[in-house]
């Protein structure tokens, strides 16, 4: 009768003596990319369209090639026409990519994950294959979509139709090294972070670099610090079409994106063996208890306050939302009537850290508070609320710090900067609402890579809600210029009435026992 081996068995003691034979680099790469492989088809066999998800990748195909493309052929196209001053332009453009690669991916403590972390840790995923995943989901991302789609416009249309198809295959490899390069940064700064000290350090190490680009933009040498940029000789090959340039400007772009892909995975080793210091801090704490309010109400807002707020990736996400477009609007020196804007594209952002799922915050807590004997509603009310004052606080900090350089606003301009975060708040608020309960999703939000839809559902959220947003914006920037300041604030009366009824349609759904039933054994298989 066959038996399992014996740990008294000779054969096994000698095979077990034996250390395990070591992969070479080259087999590692190899199972890694295999691996990236495997996952990807696991998660699009998750995919619950995926005839919507083919439309959706074939109407991306499709305006990546008309953004590349038809600028060319418009008026003034050319460096003999208006696309002289696009083209003169192009080489900062190109730096600014990896920043904000850079910055994106070290927001999201490395990229995001192919495969969640709890998962992972029963499987065999090396960092290596982590890093590449990263890399893979770093297109599905409506912040890359807008800079890759604007430089492959800018492009276009600065070198015109007779260097466009010469040209634009230096743009594809350059997003790919940008990417790559953004990558690194990011996994170098997340190893510096999980080292004792390390997140003190990345902390001063961004207020020294703000202060030194606030400096130079003050001077007025921030403009003569990118043209400067070796970018430029990239850009002559663009117009410069010659055996001898041309074809090893694109070998060169080749070898460098294969490097720098390969350069990631180093740091991203480093950065596996470490413990997240800030994750641990949260999860490992004790807080103390405080005396128990009267209101089911305030019960309720005060423990999703506290699983919001005491969350790493809220927290990092809540200061890149608001502290990015603020840096922008006072190295550019935005006035009042522009600022308009910065309301609605933080709000949008913030909402994409957990808004669009808010109910997978619960996880399996989900079931325990659905037994306690409390209305359905109050959830609903206290986690709309606790969204809304996460999303008012960034808008706040963002236009205070956007303010130091636009001096005083006049009335109208201040009416129309309230009234436009208000009607975006009450929009993104009950846009995230309606999308939490009627189509859920199981994600854990613990880890600052994680998010709470999968990345594709993600890029739809954040496209429609920038659309919406930023029309709104736009037009109380118009009414900012009105004699009486009544008329923004009239506008936004209608607007925001809208948008109340229409997050109190969602709050009379959430009290139906068939959805919030749906909904909570959906978040609690996280």
């Amino acid at each position: 009768m066959p038996t399992g081996a014996s740990s008294t068995d000779t054969s096994v003691r000698v095979a077990a003596s034996r250390p395990a034979p070591v992969d070479g680099p080259v087999r590692t790469v190899a199972r890694a990319v295999a691996d990236v492989g495997h996952l990807l088809r696991f998660r699009l066999g998750s995919v619950r369209r995926p005839w919507l998800a083919v439309v959706g990748i074939a109407v991306w195909l499709l305006a990546s090639g008309a953004v590349a493309v038809l600028p060319a052929y418009a008026p003034g196209a050319g460096p003999n026409g208006d696309g002289l001053d696009v083209l003169l332009v192009l080489p900062s453009a190109m730096a600014g990519f990896i920043v904000l690669s850079a910055v994106a991916a070290a927001a999201s403590g490395g990229g995001r994950e192919l495969l969640a972390r709890d998962p992972a840790t029963i499987h065999p995923v090396s960092p290596t294959t982590d890093h590449l995943g990263a890399l893979v989901l770093a297109p599905l991302n409506i912040a890359w979509m807008i800079q890759a789609w604007a430089l492959l416009g800018a492009t276009s249309y600065a070198v015109g139709s007779e260097y466009v198809w010469g040209a634009q295959p230096i743009i594809a490899l350059w997003l790919v090294l940008g990417t790559a390069l953004g990558q690194v940064l990011a996994w170098i700064l997340e190893g510096v972070r999980r080292v004792p000290h390390g997140i003190s350090f990345i902390r001063g190490l961004n207020v020294v670099v703000f202060g030194v680009a606030l400096g130079l933009q003050l001077a007025g040498e921030l403009a003569s610090v990118f043209d400067r940029v070796p970018t430029r000789y990239l850009v002559v090959s663009m117009v410069e079409v010659t055996p001898d340039r041309y074809i090893p400007t694109l070998v060169g772009l080749a070898l460098a994106c294969v490097l720098a892909v390969a350069l990631g995975a180093v740091p991203a080793h480093i950065a596996a063996h470490r413990v997240p210091r800030d994750e641990l801090r949260v999860e490992a704490g004790s807080y103390a208890a405080r005396p128990l309010p009267s209101s089911d109400l305030v019960v309720s807002v005060r423990t999703d306050r506290a699983s919001v707020w005491r969350a790493v990736p809220m927290r990092r996400g809540l200061l890149v939302l608001a502290l990015g477009p603020a840096a922008v609007a006072l190295l550019g020196d935005l006035d009042w009537s522009t600022m308009t804007i910065l309301p609605g594209l933080v709000v949008s952002g913030g909402v994409l850290l957990f808004g669009v799922n808010v109910w997978c915050l619960d996880g399996r807590g989900a079931l325990w508070r659905e037994s306690l004997p409390t209305s359905p509603t109050t959830a609903f009310d206290a986690r709309a609320y606790v969204l809304a004052e996460f999303l008012l606080t960034a808008s706040f900090l963002t236009v205070a710090v956007a303010s130091l350089r636009a001096g005083p606003p006049t009335p109208s301009q201040l009416a129309a900067m309230l009234g436009a975060t208000l009607v975006v708040t009450l929009q993104v608020v009950g846009a995230g609402m309606r999308w939490s309960t009627r189509k859920p999703y199981a994600a854990d939000l613990r880890s600052a890579r994680a998010t709470p839809a999968p990345p594709a559902v993600m890029v739809g959220y954040s496209a429609r809600l920038a659309l919406v947003t930023t029309i709104t914006g736009l037009t109380f920037s118009l009414f900012s210029q009105a004699p009486d300041p009544l008329v923004p604030l009239l506008l936004a009366v209608p607007m925001a009435a809208w948008s109340t009824a229409r997050l109190l349609r969602v709050r009379r759904a959430w009290s139906d026992p068939v959805v919030r039933a749906r909904v909570v054994t959906t978040v609690a298989a996280a």
